[in-house]
């Protein structure tokens, strides 16, 4: 398998599509333009291209393993991860205070979408890190901060996040770890937590355990969890790792994919940690990292999606059937331009999130906050679900061969998948674009409305058909977002999130399709990939709305009883 790093959509996005240049003209990120970016973006495709994506088959073909109570990686993983580290790839938008590079979130994803393209079990690693480190940053007292934050930015240690349970998946709430105050600045964590991505190691010094607990006699469900640094390793008076914690991994999972990173059943038994952030409000500190890690993952699968389309556009071009390439038939293009269209928009989408994110770190704008928050579950469950549809055409592409493992290509479906479960699952998501994300009466949502009504206004002159067709789409969804924010049923809500958020992320895409194309001066590929996009593509997004209005007296017709006969 190869991949090479889509560097020329990237930078066009930069230039075109999303306002980077609002980022590059603040104080804070001013240097983070022109040839620098490029320069960044350049050196992290090589490093993509050419350590990474080579290891994509290993750790497939290689799992992670368990040896007498060591996690044994597969093989090249250490060799790839020190890379990583040592190109300062984990740390790029950490504070420099800390090691790192200060940089906008908005190359940082792009750098992610890389790794993840290139060999997405070893980016997971490196993405968790990079969560954790903006946990720590905004909720952990200076002594954690000055001692971990350097050693997690360089690489040296690596971050896990421990949320669920064997009772406790998507309720965190019902968690049974406990945490007791040993009167010492330190506490005692004991508890068995599930599906700890890249638990544990054998090429970083330490492994820095964010673990969910509950203090003795705390409120029940989410309002009584705190939240604790639980190393593996317990640092010495010099910061060094020293003696070994109380805790282990029990047990690796045998998974659908993502063979090359371990995934853990961990023990904590009186395990040493140290609390961040304040008793009982451990939820707010481990969304900061949730959050980040949301955006990450919708990236992952716009990284898994691209190198899957990579491989099917090369297997479609020197397949010959009948006397010519398959490229050439029409059901195949049409999958392959459905594949680079929806590519296009999940990019775009996620940088969009990130430029927001970056204008907000920038100028502490609640607006740019409120734009980010509102992006996050949009990009998390579209590029997810993107990753997985272009991924499972690329088996389609390939045919029968596609059904064979020796090609590769269904490896990108079973690691992909298991992207739109984990970091809050893409109903969950939906349920929060239309619930705490609508909290604010919709002011969020009417917001980008806006923007994307007024480019569509602007597209007139030049591409009147399809400047019509992305502003009546927008028109559409305005109405039944004001219907959504009046409806106070949230069962109703609720039944319609997961198709209101695909009509969203639908006319979105047409908006930073109509975008490119008109940077592009109306002609050439990327407007003929446009029109295919806004005249074929976003028309699904009145079936959508269509399935959201209709409530949820529909939905509970039929008992489970009905169902199971």
């Amino acid at each position: 398998m190869t991949y090479r790093a889509p560097l020329a959509d990237m930078q066009f996005m930069l230039d075109h599509v999303v306002d980077y240049a609002s980022v590059t003209r603040t104080d804070r990120f001013s240097e983070a333009g022109g040839e620098m970016a490029t320069s960044i973006l350049t050196e992290a495709a090589r490093m993509c291209d050419e350590v990474l994506a080579p290891l994509q088959r290993s750790g497939d073909l290689h799992p992670a393993h368990l040896d007498n109570g060591v996690v044994r990686t597969s093989p090249g993983f250490a060799e790839g991860y020190r890379a990583i580290a040592e190109g300062g790839w984990i740390g790029m938008a950490a504070p420099e205070s800390a090691g790192g590079m200060a940089l906008p979130q908005t190359l940082t994803t792009l750098v992610n979408e890389m790794m993840a393209g290139a060999c997405l079990s070893l980016q997971l690693n490196p993405l968790m890190t990079q969560g954790q480190i903006e946990a720590l940053e905004h909720h952990a007292s200076d002594a954690i901060k000055a001692l971990y934050l350097p050693k997690l930015t360089s690489g040296a240690w690596c971050g896990t996040m421990n949320l669920t349970e064997p009772q406790a998946g998507s309720d965190v709430g019902a968690l049974k770890t406990k945490a007791e105050d040993a009167g010492d600045g330190t506490y005692r964590v004991t508890g068995q937590k599930i599906y700890i991505s890249w638990a544990d190691n054998d090429f970083t010094e330490n492994v820095c355990h964010l673990v969910l607990a509950r203090l003795p006699d705390a409120p029940e469900g989410t309002k009584g969890i705190s939240l604790f640094m639980v190393p593996k390793r317990l640092p010495d008076a010099d910061g060094a790792p020293g003696a070994a914690n109380s805790l282990r991994v029990v047990s690796l999972e045998h998974k659908l994919g993502l063979h090359g990173s371990p995934t853990a059943v961990m023990s904590y038994d009186d395990a040493i940690g140290w609390m961040v952030g304040e008793p009982n409000k451990g939820m707010a500190a481990m969304f900061t990292m949730m959050n980040n890690a949301r955006l990450g993952v919708g990236v992952q699968g716009l990284g898994a999606g691209e190198g899957a389309y990579q491989q099917a556009l090369v297997y479609a071009r020197e397949r010959s059937q009948f006397g010519k390439p398959i490229s050439d038939y029409p059901d195949v293009r049409r999958m392959l331009t459905t594949m680079k269209a929806d590519l296009f928009v999940a990019r775009a989408m996620a940088l969009d999130c990130a430029v927001a994110t970056d204008l907000a770190v920038a100028s502490d704008s609640k607006d740019w906050r409120a734009r980010a928050a509102f992006l996050t579950p949009i990009v998390k469950a579209f590029g997810t679900d993107t990753g997985i549809r272009v991924a499972d055409m690329a088996i389609q592409i390939h045919g029968g061969m596609g059904f064979i493992e020796e090609t590769g290509i269904a490896q990108y479906l079973r690691d992909v998948r298991v992207t739109a479960i984990y970091e809050g699952t893409n109903g969950i998501q939906a349920m929060d674009l239309v619930g705490r994300k609508m909290a604010d009466d919709g002011s969020a949502a009417l917001a980008v409305l806006d923007d994307m009504a007024e480019d569509a206004r602007t597209a007139r002159g030049m591409l009147p058909d399809l400047a019509d067709a992305v502003e009546s789409a927008v028109e559409n969804l305005r109405d039944d977002t004001e219907k959504l924010v009046a409806c106070g049923d949230m069962v109703d809500r609720g039944a319609g999130a997961a198709p209101y958020l695909a009509a969203f992320a639908r006319v979105l895409g047409g908006h930073y399709h109509l975008r490119a194309a008109l940077a592009a001066g109306g002609g050439g590929p990327r407007t003929a990939l446009a029109a295919f996009y806004i005249e074929r593509m976003l028309p699904e997004h009145e079936s959508h709305l269509t399935h959201a209005r209709a409530g949820a007296a529909g939905l509970f017709a039929l008992s489970p009883d009905d169902l199971a006969g």
